[in-house]
């Protein structure tokens, strides 16, 4: 899937592409974000982050990508952004499960803890009035961004090996 014709861009936004993953999971962990200054479809900067954690499940490498892509904008960031990723746990976090966890308190429909809930804690505060368009992409299906995610994640992982 070709994010410039699924979002059809016009005008300063930036694109994110993230990813995070370890392996054996539970494990050493990488993460890795891509951030794309644009102007329409032209990129005018690209910045690349990437870190692991030597103990890790592939969830916290994939919030944690997300947090650390918004962290390095500025608070008061004017432009659009666009984050992709291929972890529906990400993605159905930010879109669907987030309103009802945050009402309950930071629990589940179980009343159990929201896993990960520190993490999913400093990603809706670092999400807060920011327009940001969540955007799931498939895996490993060749969209060259992702690839490019995943790779890096990997290597930082393989950084711990």
């Amino acid at each position: 899937m070709n994010i410039s014709t699924q979002i059809r861009p016009s005008g300063r936004h930036i694109v994110i592409h993230t990813d995070g993953g370890c392996s054996p999971n539970p494990g050493a962990g990488g993460w890795a974000a891509v951030l794309r200054r644009m102007e329409g479809p032209a990129e005018i900067r690209v910045k690349r982050l990437k870190g692991n954690e030597p103990e890790t499940t592939n969830n916290r490498m994939e919030l944690t990508a997300a947090i650390r892509a918004l962290e390095f904008l500025k608070a008061d960031e004017p432009d659009p952004i666009v984050l992709v990723s291929d972890s529906r746990y990400l993605i159905d976090g930010m879109t669907v499960y987030l309103p009802s966890w945050k009402a309950r308190g930071w629990r589940k429909s179980d009343k159990k803890p929201v896993e990960n809930g520190e993490l999913w804690q400093a990603l809706d505060a670092l999400a807060e009035g920011r327009d940001i368009r969540w955007t799931w992409v498939r895996g490993h299906s060749g969209d060259p961004r992702n690839d490019e995610v995943d790779r890096l994640a990997t290597r930082a992982a393989a950084m711990l090996a």
